[in-house]
């Protein structure tokens, strides 16, 4: 927690960039935490307690300067305005976020390896991050991993988890691997699931699984 006497030396957000600038090298670094983001807006669609950013930088004071962000690719808070005073976030400032830091952090390994399992996981361990996913579908035999790995900050130090989906009961989800669709093309996304292992779906889901039941019935759900 940042001790109150510093206060006065940390930067208001509107005087910090939103991200580190650098470019993601491939499309799924942004579509897989996105996807997890439109998911969340249905799931909690009744709840203004949460916030998932993608690709934001997230401003603590436990690194080598306040105004040096951390950047991944995806990351989950909790018990914070969904909305930052009725307005989007430029950036997640612990500071001025009563220093709630995020319950999941999310990174996508990409062909360029970015450190996900050194010097990352050093950051997010120091600040306190309680579960740290790291997702490397393409690249995991060339590092030596699993390409789904979740750590759980226990005693100031991360374990690795066992299972899929993971549950998660301090977020009250689970998450794992599945194959869906996007735009008409299948590949493995990441999803939430509930206690039971369920997998929430999209509206989009629910309306083809509706429409295929209604046929089985014999009626046409173009007709309805």
């Amino acid at each position: 927690m940042v001790q109150s006497n510093l206060r006065t030396y940390l930067p208001p957000s509107t005087e910090l960039p939103d991200s580190d600038d650098i470019p993601v090298d491939n499309e799924d670094q942004n579509l897989i935490p996105n996807v997890l983001l439109f998911l969340l807006n249905f799931i909690w669609t009744q709840r203004q307690d949460w916030y998932f950013g993608v690709d934001m930088g997230i401003y603590h004071s436990t690194g080598v300067h306040p105004r040096v962000p951390i950047v991944p690719d995806g990351f989950l808070s909790l018990g914070v305005e969904r909305r930052k005073n009725g307005q989007s976030r430029r950036s997640y400032v612990t500071w001025e976020e009563n220093d709630i830091l995020p319950a999941l952090v999310l990174e996508v390994v990409s062909w360029t390896p970015g450190g996900e399992y050194t010097e990352k996981l050093e950051v997010y361990r120091k600040l306190g991050v309680l579960y740290y996913l790291i997702y490397n579908p393409n690249h995991w035999q060339r590092d030596g991993h699993q390409p789904f790995e979740l750590y759980k900050l226990i005693d100031d130090d991360y374990q690795l988890q066992l299972g899929e989906p993971f549950w998660m009961p301090e977020v009250n989800l689970a998450i794992g691997r599945y194959q869906g669709h996007v735009g008409g093309i299948q590949q493995e996304l990441l999803g939430w699931f509930d206690g039971q292992g369920k997998r929430y779906l999209t509206p989009e889901e629910k309306a083809e699984r509706l429409a295929a039941r209604l046929r089985e019935l014999g009626e046409d759900p173009d007709q309805l």
